[in-house]
Formats: structure tokens, sequence, C-alpha cells
């Protein structure tokens, strides 16, 4: 099996079930480190021809990170396409199953019984907080309706202010996001790499929780560890 990833956390995913699947993946695809294939370039821009080249079985796609033009084209010029669709943790789980089966894994690996029995028996919160998600800026852009992001913060009783918003991913003004009055701001590293230099600065008096993208977007091994980094991360900043 050839196995082209278009998707960082599917790159991982499939990197330590399948090892030698892979033989194209993109830039962005930093776990595990040291992965020595090739690269296609974006997830947004990747090089259609590139990936014809490597005459892959099967390239794996999310219909929230990648362009349905380029999947178009590769199914057109005869590659097998499967795309992901995850916005809850359980289908997270579900699709990763899919994808692993699909990418010629033996069986259900270990790490995806441990991350499901982690969130499985997650304590209830002992509070809730409501909060602003930036994932942009220049401008500003905050999570909506029906993510993933926002499925796995609201596990750790955190409530995003704009949940219901019409869009998935909203431009808020700056002045409206602080009028708002959340508790808390969560600000990821991914994927515009909010800092400590660069993002708690416009929510003056607010909390800001910096955390990990890749413990909060992405669904994969690392969904074993995101629920202790995350609740830490959002702990801290409220201490």
């Amino acid at each position: 099996m050839r196995v082209v990833s278009l998707v960082p956390s599917l790159t991982e995913a499939v990197a330590e079930t399948v090892p030698g699947a892979l033989v194209g993946v993109t830039d962005w695809c930093t776990h595990p480190a040291g992965l020595d294939v090739s690269r296609i370039g974006g997830t947004k821009n990747p090089k259609l021809d590139r990936i014809l080249d490597l005459a892959p079985d099967l390239v794996i796609a999310n219909e929230e990170e990648n362009r349905a033009p380029d999947l178009a084209a590769l199914r057109e010029a005869g590659v097998e396409v499967l795309v992901t669709e995850v916005r809850t943790v359980p289908q997270a789980f579900s699709e990763l199953a899919r994808v692993l089966a699909a990418c010629g894994a033996p069986a259900r690996p270990r790490w995806l019984d441990e991350a499901e029995r982690t969130w499985a028996t997650l304590p209830p919160p002992q509070a809730r907080a409501r909060a602003v998600v930036p994932i942009w800026r220049r401008p500003w852009m905050v999570l909506g309706r029906d993510t993933f992001a926002g499925d796995v913060l609201a596990r750790l009783g955190v409530d995003h202010l704009y949940a219901t918003h019409a869009d998935r991913y909203p431009r808020i003004p700056l002045p409206e996001l602080r009028a708002s009055r959340p508790d808390l701001v969560v600000l990821p590293d991914e994927p515009y790499a909010f800092t400590a230099d660069d993002g708690p600065e416009a929510f003056p008096g607010i909390p800001c929780a910096l955390v990990s993208g890749r413990h909060l977007t992405w669904y994969g091994p690392s969904l074993r560890e995101a629920p202790p980094a995350l609740a830490e991360a959002l702990r801290a900043a409220r201490r």
C-alpha cells in the first residue's frame, strides 16, 4: 500500500500504525519527527503532479483542511481519495479506524483504544468557563459552530461563545471579542502561532491559556495525551 497524506494528524496516525505505508506527506506534517518521505506542498496547495508521480494507491484527506478542487483533480487522474469529516471526538475515533483500515492496518491499533478510553473516562468538569478561541488574527477569526476543537474544549468544561454562529470560523472584530466578556481566551499555537508575546496583549484583564494546537485540533495518537495537557494549560491560565 502506497499512501499520500494531506492531513498532518492523519500522517502521524498512519506513520505510527502502518510503518512504511506513507510515500508522500505535506510540508506541514511535522510528526513523527524525521519522517523521511516525499513532501508534496501544503494542505491547501498540494503539488498534484508530484503526488501523481508517487503513484499512490490512496490519498487521505479531510473535508475541512483540503480543497475540493484538488481532491477532484486527483480522482479524475484515477487516484483513490478517502476524505474524512471530523467534528467531534467520537467522530475522530471512527474516522481514524476507517482511515487506518484503508491504509492496510492489520488490526485496530492499541493507541486508538487507549485514546478512546482516556476520553470516555474523563471526570466531569468541576466548573465551566465561557471562552473565546481565536484561530487567526489579521483578521481575527474564532471557533464557530460544529468544530472538533470546540467539542474537545466542551468536554473539558470550556464553552466557546461562538458555538452557535452561522459560520464555522467567523471573522469577529477584536472590539467585539473583548466586549463579549469571556472568562477565558484560548490561544492555540496553530494554525496561527499564538505566543505569550502575540495574543494575550489583545485581551487585557482576561486570562489567556496558551495551548498546543496539536492537542486541540489534531486527531491521532496525540488524543491520548490531549486531555491532561489541555486541562493543565486551562487551569494554569485561571490561577
